[in-house]
């Protein structure tokens, strides 16, 4: 990275920073990371038990120490009406090695709307914990700074002039979720449309002692799975999350094409996040197992510092199926 990409990159930290809020991280295959994008979403799947994993990588291009976001979850489906789940999630961002872990047990029911029971009502709810923590020692301040004949550098040795309560905090975390859907397997369009809340109650996430809430996050995600062909489905989406004075709008297409010989569903899509990035995704689906690979091309102002390089992020999901007795679908074809 040349001189002027690192006074950019520095100048735009900088700036940033006098008017950064707390906010989540984000993820660009919001749809895999389901319990992630809703808790009214534990349990929509086909089949009897899901587990999934996703890892994030992001700004290799700028950073010694990148954004990574790594998770895990289980969801089951007790019945056609009622599921459970549980996901962990684990973000570390930035040299003082600031890091965010959260546990999340979910419970969701599905009702349907209609007789037929392929218009149907999702509700979920999430409650659990999470715990942040910085390395206090890792960082450096303009009063720790020391002009030299070489141009000057940073004494850690001296005092910071700094004061934190704590290093780490533990807050419960409550989360809230609706999705409507139209499951039935022989329409060509299958519509669906949801919206969840996260931290409900706006836990105080504060290292200063003084009060410091973590603002309430809205999302809204719809779209629809069209028939094309008898192999090809095409799943045009969109979302939109808010929180403070943050906003995050995607709009995107992800294609599947089914393989009949060795019976697998290719998948591949472009997804574009409004003056942030442009998305390659591609990825199979073959019996049990679905897996996803997906790159950020960074648009934002930030391009000049990173040659366009963003984030890569990997998906992996396995589905045991079991046979139901109702064999009515109860999921949205997602």
């Amino acid at each position: 990275m040349n001189l002027f990409s690192k006074f950019l990159l520095l100048f735009l930290g900088c700036s940033l920073g006098q008017f950064a809020i707390s906010q989540d991280f984000h993820l660009s295959q919001y749809d895999a990371a389901a319990l992630n994008t809703s808790p009214a979403l534990t349990g929509m799947f086909e089949g009897k038990h899901r587990v999934h994993m996703h890892y994030r990588s992001q700004w290799t291009a700028v950073s010694t120490k990148p954004f990574t976001t790594g998770m895990i979850s289980y969801d089951n489906r007790i019945n056609t009406k009622w599921s459970w789940g549980v996901h962990a999630i684990n973000y570390r961002a930035g040299a003082a090695s600031y890091n965010a872990a959260q546990i999340l047990p979910s419970l969701s029911y599905n009702i349907p709307l209609t007789k037929s029971k392929f218009h149907r009502l999702a509700l979920g709810v999430s409650a659990g914990a999470f715990h942040k923590s910085f390395d206090q020692n890792a960082l450096t301040w303009g009063s720790q700074y020391e002009a030299t004949a070489q141009g000057g550098q940073f004494n850690t040795g001296l005092s910071s002039g700094e004061s934190f309560q704590n290093a780490s905090v533990i807050r419960p975390d409550f989360n809230a979720g609706a999705m409507y859907f139209f499951s039935a397997p022989g329409s060509r369009i299958n519509p669906f449309v949801g919206a969840s809340v996260f931290h409900l109650s706006t836990p105080d996430e504060s290292f200063l002692g003084t009060e410091s809430r973590l603002p309430m996050r809205t999302l809204i995600h719809a779209g629809a799975r069209v028939g094309i062909t008898e192999r090809l489905s095409v799943l045009p989406k969109v979302f939109f999350q808010m929180q403070e004075g943050a906003q995050e709008i995607t709009a995107s297409a992800l294609a599947h094409y089914h393989l009949k010989g060795p019976d697998v569903f290719l998948i591949g899509g472009f997804t574009y996040r409004n003056a942030d990035a442009a998305i390659v995704d591609i990825g199979a689906k073959w019996g049990q197992w679905q897996a996803r690979l997906s790159y950020d091309f960074n648009v934002s102002t930030l391009k000049v510092a990173t040659n366009g390089r963003g984030a890569t992020e990997l998906s992996l999901t396995y589905i045991i199926f079991e046979n139901i007795k109702n064999p009515i679908p109860t999921c949205p074809r997602l």
